[in-house]
């Protein structure tokens, strides 16, 4: 196949996974955002229901209880990823809710990007998610991406970093102070 038809074909895939999506996703209201407040300013993360669709349900549902509101940014490496949503804050918890099966896409991890955090198996994210930094497209194919910041991400470049000798590992991290779902 030669790239012309894997770029129609990649379209094709994409535009089939837009109607697929949930009811809950294709509201008169418009694209779920979730919004971080951080001590920095406030992060604007669209949602990509076309890619993820269970992901972003995940996300909203627990967004929705409160679950993400005080949680900290555990794990931060410079240049690479900001993660959070332990309730636990070692990077160890997850919610009460059954884990998630992968859904790998074509999407690269570049700036702003968020993917779902995971174990060694690929059908194990739960409520941790990360957003990085910088490229990262070694990760393509290996996590869940599930959305993108679309504004605010001095608020993130702004978190606190943890030693990378120490897997990036936070002392004292800074906080969601409160986390919501809008559809823009």
């Amino acid at each position: 196949m030669n790239a012309v038809s894997r770029r129609l074909f990649g379209a094709l895939a994409l535009a089939a996974a837009v109607f697929a999506a949930p009811a809950w996703a294709q509201t008169s209201e418009g694209t779920p955002h979730l919004l971080l407040t951080l001590p920095a300013g406030v992060v604007d993360i669209e949602l990509l229901p076309a890619l993820a669709p269970q992901h972003v349900e995940r996300i909203v549902t627990l967004t929705n209880q409160g679950f993400y509101n005080g949680l900290v940014f555990h794990r931060v490496i410079d240049g690479f990823m900001a993660q959070t949503g332990d309730p636990t804050g070692t990077g160890m918890g997850g919610s009460d809710l059954p884990d998630l099966p992968a859904e790998f896409s074509g999407a690269t991890f570049g700036r702003g990007v968020l993917g779902m955090a995971r174990a060694q198996d690929p059908n194990s994210a739960n409520s941790q998610f990360f957003i990085t930094f910088a490229d990262a497209s070694f990760l393509d194919g290996q996590y869940t991406v599930f959305g993108k910041v679309v504004s605010g991400m001095e608020a993130v470049d702004a978190l606190k970093k943890g030693d990378q000798a120490n897997n990036g590992q936070v002392t004292d991290p800074d906080k969601i102070v409160s986390a919501k779902i809008e559809y823009k």
